[in-house]
This record gives C-alpha cells, sequence and structure tokens, in this order.
C-alpha cells in the first residue's frame, strides 16, 4: 500500500541546525541563523553566534568553537569585567569594543540616597541603560558593523551575561538584515529560558530586583528602539547617520549574512 510504504521511509532529516548550542562554560551560546530578512532571504547558519563571556568555555567547549569555524569574538564586556574574566582562544581574533556596565552605579547612587530599590525601580534602570545604548554607545555598534562587514568568518559577539549590550547588538544586526521586530524580539526573549545565573553572587539587592536583573523583558528592548524611532524616525535612518551603515553596507551585508534565494 502507497500510504504503508510512504509510513516506513525514514523521517527526513531537519535542515535547521540547533540554534541554541549547549556548552558546559556558557549557557547562552545561540546562532542568528534561519531567521527571515530581507527579500524573504533567510540568515546563513553558523556564521553569526551571541552568547555570554567566554572565559569559562572547557577544552571540549573551546573545540566545539574551533569545529563551528569561529574566528573572530566581539567582547562588549567593560575593563573591569574582562579584567576580571579574561580569555583568549586559539585562532579566534579578539576584538574588545567596551561598554562599561552602568546599571550597578545607578542601583547604589539609589540605594546611597536612602532608597529601597524595587523590582519597578530595577525596571526603569534597565530601560535606562538600553536607551544609554542608543545614544552613549553608538560608536561601539558602529565598529561592530565594520567588521561585519570586514570578513564573513563565523563571528561571536557577547558581553557578560549576553543578554543587554549583546541583546541589542543582535537586534542591530537582525533589524538591519531585516528581520522583522516581532521576530527580533523574540530572538532577545530567548535568554530567559537559557541564561543560568553564575551562584553564589551576595548582593544587597532584594530578591524580586535581582529576578529583574538577570533577566530580559520586552521593556527593556522597545526602551533602546523607541528612542531610535523617537530621536531619528526608525532604524533606518539610524542605521545610516548613526551607524554609518549606508544602502551600499546594508547590500553588502545582507549578501554576506543572508542566503541567496
Amino acid at each position: 500500500h502507497p500510504l504503508a510504504m510512504q509510513q516506513q521511509q525514514p523521517p527526513t532529516p531537519s535542515t535547521h541546525p540547533a540554534r541554541s548550542l549547549p556548552l558546559a562554560g556558557a549557557s547562552n551560546f545561540r546562532d542568528l541563523g534561519g531567521y527571515q530578512g530581507l527579500g524573504g532571504q533567510t540568515l546563513r547558519w553558523r556564521r553569526l553566534f551571541r552568547s555570554d563571556h567566554l572565559a569559562a568555555l572547557t577544552p571540549d567547549d573551546q573545540a566545539r568553537l574551533q569545529a563551528l569555524g569561529i574566528a573572530r569574538a566581539i567582547d562588549f564586556r567593560g575593563a573591569s569585567e574582562r579584567a576580571a574574566q579574561a580569555y583568549a582562544l586559539p585562532g579566534v581574533a579578539y576584538h574588545p569594543l567596551t561598554i562599561e556596565p552602568t546599571i550597578i552605579h545607578r542601583a547604589l547612587a539609589l540605594q546611597q540616597q536612602g532608597h529601597t530599590l524595587t523590582a519597578q525601580d530595577a525596571v526603569g534602570l534597565m530601560q535606562e541603560t538600553y536607551r544609554g545604548f542608543v545614544h552613549d554607545n553608538a560608536p561601539r555598534f558602529a565598529e561592530m558593523f565594520r567588521l561585519l562587514l570586514d570578513s564573513d568568518s563565523p563571528i561571536v559577539f557577547h558581553c557578560t551575561a549576553g543578554k543587554d549590550r549583546t541583546g541589542f547588538a543582535a537586534a542591530l544586526i537582525l533589524l538591519a538584515l531585516g528581520v522583522p521586530r516581532a521576530t527580533v524580539m523574540e530572538d532577545y526573549l530567548l535568554t530567559n529560558g537559557l541564561y543560568r545565573r553564575p551562584e553564589g553572587l551576595a548582593s544587597l539587592a532584594p530578591a524580586e530586583v535581582l529576578a529583574v536583573l538577570w533577566r530580559v523583558q520586552e521593556e527593556f528592548l522597545d526602551a533602546a528602539l523607541h528612542r531610535v524611532d523617537a530621536d531619528y524616525g526608525g532604524i533606518d535612518t539610524y542605521l545610516v547617520d548613526v551607524l554609518g551603515l549606508d544602502t551600499a553596507a546594508r547590500k553588502e551585508l545582507a549578501q554576506r549574512y543572508l542566503q541567496a534565494l
């Protein structure tokens, strides 16, 4: 019987590689491939990776990155973060693009003023951090795009937790490649199901505040994107006027990182 024969055939293997790559020393390492961008083209798999910091990678993890062909790493961490958890990966060019963390300083300033931090305070602090990315840290993100245009060799970009500085960077890349905002937000929120908080971190902040600071919320990324809309009239103008990604550069980016139909 034709139907019976059909059922006996082995299942077709999936053409989509795993997005999240389980590593012993990093919990938020994932691929940006497969999302639909400009002209219905999809992002090429195994070219663009985002992650939490890479200082705790095991030898097996490092071999996995080598097998993926990762040749470049962008590190958005601040100077003291890099010094405390430094790393060097053989055969991987290292590009520090410093974005100093500000949230802790802002939280401490509020506490020193006698203010008991609440979860809502933490949301507000996170939103301010993301708005800061748009203006204060634009040169770092412009440099990121220059690196992406230099070569299409596989690259990983990360900060400490791979959620905020990395999250905004990933959003910019996906938007520049024409991925819809709703999909960009879905990718951003994947952190909540993946990232493992470091254990044994002493903190003066209440548990409800930590629950905000160690996760991501739509309101955080929205704060940055709304600032882009309000100040520049949208992502397209921001990419050109602030990040230097003109029409030719954006076309080149698409040719490098989108799969031709």
